[in-house]
């Protein structure tokens, strides 16, 4: 059976969780008890009085309370959501019952299924703990949140309590067309030691095709993002972990997002790994799957790999990003398959860096591969290969439909 939460041990876990490196802090779990999302965060658990108890179902708007009123609606907006339109719906939840629901998966349930419309879940500002299922009969949901320093999902579960690590996600997703803005996904398991067993716990699962991400945040330790199969368009998001915390076989384009690891400190003058950013899993040569990683920065704590291959043909690329001296100097790991490392040299399986800021004294390895040519964006020049033009098609197509403002 799986652990329940309890609110208050929850909320601290998850406040610190949230909390630790959203200023980007150069050293693991330092914060300030003054900083605006401290005190945001704080000012959600406050209560106005009179509270009294709901005398309705959580999908009534009318903002009633046994005496009669609701104040922690006072500043809701009078007409929100608004009506539908044959293009928009628009579901609304709030954790104070102001609007037509009280948790996310009742308002993902409320979307009919196999919808052609973009169906909008407004997600009110709070810290919602649930885990939350978008089946793929679903399509063109969107999640809307107020900030991801405001509003977040999050959940316990582990590979051990979930019985499988794919199940322990906090939110799984497997529709396709799927977009969040603005919210984060969370995961606020304790944080393993490295080599503990079951301990992996995922914030979310993307199995979706075609989804993408507006400033979300990712938070948790090992495998925190699972970002398992289809394609996929990250921008200026934030992902926190530990050990493989973006891992899967999607093929995932990052761009302008920042990775902070947490991974445990290493004493000075040692270099044992405690952690890696990513474990991609292509299995075969043809598969065009894998991750980019543009313009985006790497910073935090540990000693940690860019990546290890999880599958023989694994394919990472790192192009025009920063990256602190947490990086080891070998870069990647072949999972303890020797074999893996001469697909590196036949450039089957890429880990490569391209035109990246280090600290670093020693180089990174460097490939040159067929198919990786400049291609212009908005407004940089970006290297990406071919294989992933599609990723770049993919945000030209979202942000022209799918954007909510």
């Amino acid at each position: 059976m799986r652990a329940q939460i309890n609110g208050s041990a929850a909320f601290v876990a998850a406040f610190l969780v949230f909390s630790a490196h959203i200023c980007f802090p150069t050293t693991a779990h330092s914060y300030s008890p003054a900083t605006p999302l401290l005190e945001a965060l704080s000012n959600l658990t406050e209560h106005s009085f009179p509270f009294c108890p709901l005398t309705i179902g959580s999908n009534s708007t009318d903002h009633q309370y046994d005496c009669g009123y609701n104040p922690l609606c006072d500043d809701f907006p009078p007409d929100f959501p608004p009506p539908d339109t044959p293009a928009v719906s628009v579901f609304c939840v709030d954790p104070n019952g102001c609007c037509d629901f009280t948790t996310v998966q009742a308002a993902v349930d409320a979307v009919p299924n196999h919808s052609s419309k973009r169906n909008v879940v407004w997600i009110n500002k709070g810290i919602y703990f649930e885990k939350v299922n978008i089946p793929s009969s679903k399509p063109n949901i969107t999640f809307q949140g107020q900030g991801f320093d405001m509003t977040a999902i999050a959940w316990n579960d582990t590979a051990k309590s979930a019985n499988g690590t794919f199940y322990s996600a906090t939110v799984s997703v497997f529709a396709s067309g799927f977009v969040a803005k603005n919210i984060s996904f969370m995961n606020v398991a304790p944080i393993p030691r490295p080599g503990a067993v079951d301990a992996q716990a995922l914030a979310i699962r993307i199995n979706g095709d075609q989804a993408a991400f507006w400033g979300c945040g990712f938070f948790g330790a090992q495998d925190t993002l699972h970002d398992d199969r289809g394609r996929h368009y990250f921008k200026e998001c934030f992902i926190q972990g530990s050990i493989d915390f973006i891992f899967g076989d999607a093929r995932s384009l990052y761009e302008n997002c920042r990775l902070i690891s947490i991974a445990d400190p290493v004493p000075s003058g040692q270099r044992s790994i405690t952690g890696s950013v990513t474990a991609h899993a292509r299995v075969s040569e043809d598969d065009n799957t894998g991750y980019s990683f543009v313009h985006c920065s790497i910073g935090g704590t540990g000693w940690i790999w860019l990546g290890r291959a999880w599958r023989p043909y694994s394919r990472v690329i790192f192009a025009y990003t920063s990256m602190s001296d947490i990086i080891a100097s070998e870069g990647w790991n072949d999972w303890n398959d020797p074999s893996r490392d001469q697909y590196a040299s036949s450039n089957a399986s890429v880990y490569s860096y391209l035109h990246n800021t280090s600290t670093l004294t020693s180089a990174f390895m460097y490939f040159e591969f067929p198919g990786l040519y400049f291609m212009e964006s908005t407004s940089v020049q970006v290297m990406v290969p071919t294989w992933q033009i599609e990723c770049l098609m993919l945000r030209s197509s979202v942000m022209r439909k799918y954007y909510l403002t």
